[in-house]
C-alpha cells in the first residue's frame, strides 16, 4: 500500500513573506493548516508573522542536484492537510519521503507502511528519521517536544585530527612530498599557464609569458581547486602553482570557526563571529542559544551553507525551531549575527550596513610570508539598518552587485576613508585597519600553526590570493572603552578580481611581482606577517 500526498505550498525561503501576502487564498489555508487564528479577507502581517513562526513544525525540504547554484539551493514545502496531520513517533508505522516525478515537473511525498496495519491504526512517522543518538534526536525533535538543554555543555572544542583527516581525504586531496625550495635567475622570465580570463587580459608584465601548454609552464595559475600535490611535487618539483594543499581549511565555513578556535579561548577569538557547525555541534549550540535567552540577551543567528558564496541560500533569524530545521536542507554553520555593526552614513538612505574585502598574498605558509593589496573595496546595504523585517535583503545584506534589479552603491576606498573619519572621528582608519591586520595575521598563524592536513600545508611551490570579507561590530576593550572590533566574514578562494583590475590595471602586474619574484617595491602591498 504506498500513498502520495500533495504538497499544498512550495517556495524558497527568500519569498515566503512575499507569497504569503500576494498568494490568493494561501495564508488563509496555512493558518488554517496550523490551527492559527484568520478571520479577514485580506492578508494582514500579524497573521504572516504568525505562520512564518509556526511553519518550522511543518516545512520539509528537498534540493535538486542539477544545475546553477541558485536552482540547487534547497526547496521548502508544506504537505497537504493530510500529510501535515501525520504526527511523530519513535515506533513509527508509516515512512515518508519527497519524490520529484520528472514528466509532471512535481513533487510529492511518498507514504509505505513500515508494517501491517489493521483498519483504525494511525499513521506516524519519525520526525527524526536516521538519527539515533539520544541526545541528537532529543534536538531534532525540539520543535515539537520542547526541552531545556540547559545542563549541556556550550563549549566547542577544536574537532580531533581524523576530523581533518576526513575531510583531506573527502576532497580527494594528495598532499606533496617534502622538497627543497626552488631557487630561480634574477632575470628569469616565467611562462605561465591559466585558465582565468582576468589573468590572462590584465597581466602585462615582462617578467611573464602566457603558454597554452601546461607541460612547460613554470607557473600554473587555476580557477579550480588543484588536487594532486604528489604527483607535481615528485615530477615537477620548481614549478609553482597558486594554491597551497589544505587551504580549504580556510575557504570553508565550518574549518575557518575550527581552526580560529586556535586562536582564542572557549568562545573562539574576538574577530570571529560565534559559531557552530550545525551538523556536528547542535546540542551545544542549543544550550548556548537557550543560555542566552534566559539572560535575555540578544540572539538573532544567520545560518550559512559551508561552502556557498554570494548571500545564497543564508538566512537571519530569531527563531531556534527555523535554525534547527535548516540543519535537514544543506550541512550549514550558524554564526552569531552582528546585532550591533558600525554603521556608514548614506545619504540618500540613512544609516546603513557596509562590509569591507581585503585581498590578501600568502607568500609562504612557514615561514608564515602574507601582504594586503593596498586597496580595498566597500560594499554597502541600500536601507537603513534596524533589527527587524529580517527577510529584507537590502536592509541586511551588502551583497548586491548579483541581485537582478538592485542598486549597487560604490564608493572608492580613497574616497570612503575621509568620509568614514568625518563620521567616526575618534577613529582614524589607520588605527582600525591595523586592527584588522592584527586579526588577518592571528588567523594565518593559527591556520599555518599544525602540519597538513590539521593546518594548511607549507608547500615551498605554493602562492595563493584571497579575498577576505568583514564587517566591524561596536564592542568594549578589556579597559572598557568603546572599539570597533573587525569581525571576519569569510576567506574567498580565487576571488572576482573585476573590479579590482578595472580601476587598478596594474593589480596582476602586482599581485604576479609579489607572490614569484619577490619584488614588493611600488607594488601598492603591504607586508602584514
Amino acid at each position: 500500500s504506498v500513498f502520495l500526498i500533495d504538497h499544498a505550498w512550495t517556495y524558497r525561503m527568500e519569498h515566503a513573506r512575499q507569497r504569503l501576502r500576494c498568494v490568493p487564498g494561501l495564508l488563509h489555508r496555512m493558518a488554517n493548516l496550523m490551527g492559527i487564528p484568520f478571520h479577514g479577507e485580506v492578508p494582514d502581517e500579524g497573521s504572516i508573522e504568525q505562520v512564518l513562526q509556526e511553519m518550522w513544525k511543518y516545512n520539509q525540504t528537498y534540493q535538486l542536484s542539477q544545475g546553477t547554484a541558485e536552482e540547487k539551493i534547497p526547496v521548502w514545502y508544506i504537505m497537504d492537510e493530510f500529510g501535515s496531520r501525520i504526527q511523530h513517533s519513535d515506533q513509527p508505522s508509516f515512512a515518508a519521503a519527497p519524490l520529484f516525478y520528472m514528466p509532471q515537473q512535481i513533487a510529492y511525498t511518498v507514504l509505505w507502511p513500515l508494517r501491517d496495519l489493521e483498519t483504525g491504526d494511525e499513521v506516524t512517522r519519525d520526525y527524526a528519521y536516521g538519527e539515533t543518538d539520544r541526545l541528537i534526536r532529543k534536538c531534532v525533535l525540539l520543535p515539537w517536544v520542547p526541552t531545556e538543554l540547559l545542563d549541556v555543555s556550550c563549549f566547542t572544542p577544536e574537532p580531533p585530527d581524523e576530523y581533518y583527516q576526513e575531510i583531506l581525504a573527502e576532497n580527494k586531496e594528495k598532499l606533496p612530498v617534502a622538497i627543497n625550495p626552488p631557487v630561480y635567475a634574477k632575470d628569469k622570465v616565467f611562462k605561465v599557464f591559466t585558465d582565468i580570463q582576468q589573468v590572462l587580459n590584465n597581466l602585462t608584465h615582462p617578467r611573464f609569458v602566457f603558454t597554452d601548454n601546461e607541460g612547460e609552464a613554470d607557473i600554473l595559475y587555476y580557477f579550480s581547486h588543484f588536487k594532486d600535490y604528489r604527483k607535481l611535487s615528485e615530477e615537477r618539483p620548481e614549478v609553482m602553482v597558486n594554491q597551497f594543499p589544505c587551504e580549504n581549511l580556510l575557504t570553508v565555513k565550518d574549518c575557518l570557526a575550527s581552526i580560529a578556535r586556535r586562536a582564542g579561548g572557549p568562545d573562539g577569538p574576538r574577530w570571529l563571529p560565534r559559531t557552530f557547525n550545525l551538523q556536528t555541534e547542535l546540542p551545544p549550540f542549543i544550550s548556548y542559544f537557550q543560555q542566552r535567552d534566559r539572560r535575555g540577551e540578544d540572539n538573532h543567528w544567520i545560518c550559512k551553507p559551508w561552502n556557498l558564496a554570494r548571500s545564497l541560500d543564508t538566512h537571519i533569524t530569531n527563531n531556534l525551531n527555523s535554525i534547527i530545521r535548516h540543519r535537514e536542507s544543506s550541512p550549514k554553520v550558524v554564526c552569531k549575527y552582528i546585532e550591533e555593526p558600525v554603521l556608514f552614513e548614506r545619504e540618500d538612505v540613512g544609516l546603513v550596513k557596509f562590509d569591507v574585502r581585503y585581498v590578501v598574498l600568502l607568500r609562504s605558509a612557514r615561514p608564515l610570508r602574507l601582504y594586503s593589496y593596498n586597496v580595498f573595496w566597500l560594499r554597502f546595504s541600500n536601507r537603513a539598518f534596524s533589527l527587524d523585517d529580517l527577510d529584507d535583503y537590502e536592509k541586511h545584506f551588502t551583497v548586491m552587485n548579483y541581485a537582478p534589479g538592485v542598486t549597487l552603491k560604490q564608493v572608492h576606498c580613497e574616497d570612503f576613508i575621509p568620509l568614514f573619519e568625518k563620521q567616526y572621528p575618534e577613529y582614524p582608519w589607520t588605527m582600525v585597519q591595523a586592527s584588522i591586520f592584527k586579526a588577518f595575521a592571528e588567523l594565518f598563524q593559527a591556520a599555518s600553526s599544525k602540519p597538513a592536513p590539521l593546518g594548511i600545508c607549507d608547500y615551498p611551490s605554493s602562492r595563493a590570493i584571497y579575498a577576505i570579507d568583514l564587517m566591524l561590530k561596536w564592542d568594549t576593550s578589556r579597559d572598557e572603552k568603546r572599539i570597533m572590533q573587525p569581525q571576519i566574514l569569510e576567506v574567498n578562494f580565487n576571488p572576482d578580481c573585476d573590479r579590482a583590475c578595472q580601476y587598478h590595471p596594474t593589480f596582476f602586474n602586482d599581485v604576479f611581482s609579489t607572490l614569484f619574484l619577490d619584488e614588493t617595491d611600488n607594488c601598492h602591498v603591504t607586508r602584514i606577517v
